[in-house]
């Protein structure tokens, strides 16, 4: 799983810093997937070369930040999708952006928490 978070937070870095300079606007807030994915980065490499309690603590803490990175496009995007859809969206490429976002921290997120689910059942199977 840190691999996969260390994987996740690139992309999003690349998505972030492709839409500061891709969008000629160069506009602060087009940064905001590469702050994501710099959180996601970092707590990838503390996973890695945690133990079991720091694997776990900095995988959660992963998890949530993906959480978090559903919720702002979900908000912010969603409602500007019909517009998006019709060609009159105020900023096109903003919105684009903010969906893939989204779509790139759901699928983390969804990730993490099928991973939590085998990680508490390999536990429990090897209890009993």
């Amino acid at each position: 799983m840190a691999q996969l978070s260390m994987t996740f937070g690139g992309v999003l870095i690349l998505l972030g810093v492709g839409g500061y300079f891709g969008t000629g606007r160069s506009s602060m807030t087009a940064l905001i997937p590469a702050f994501f994915g710099i959180a996601l980065v970092v707590l990838g490499a503390i996973a890695a070369r945690s133990g079991q309690r720091g694997r776990m603590i900095a995988m959660h803490l992963a998890a949530l930040i993906g959480l978090v990175g559903i919720i702002g496009p979900a908000v912010q995007a969603l409602p500007k999708v019909g517009a998006l859809i019709a060609g009159n969206a105020e900023r096109p490429a903003a919105i684009i952006l903010q969906l893939v976002m989204g779509i790139l921290c759901a699928a983390f997120t969804a990730l993490c928490v099928r991973s939590f689910i085998a990680a508490r059942r390999s536990r429990a199977a090897n209890v009993a």
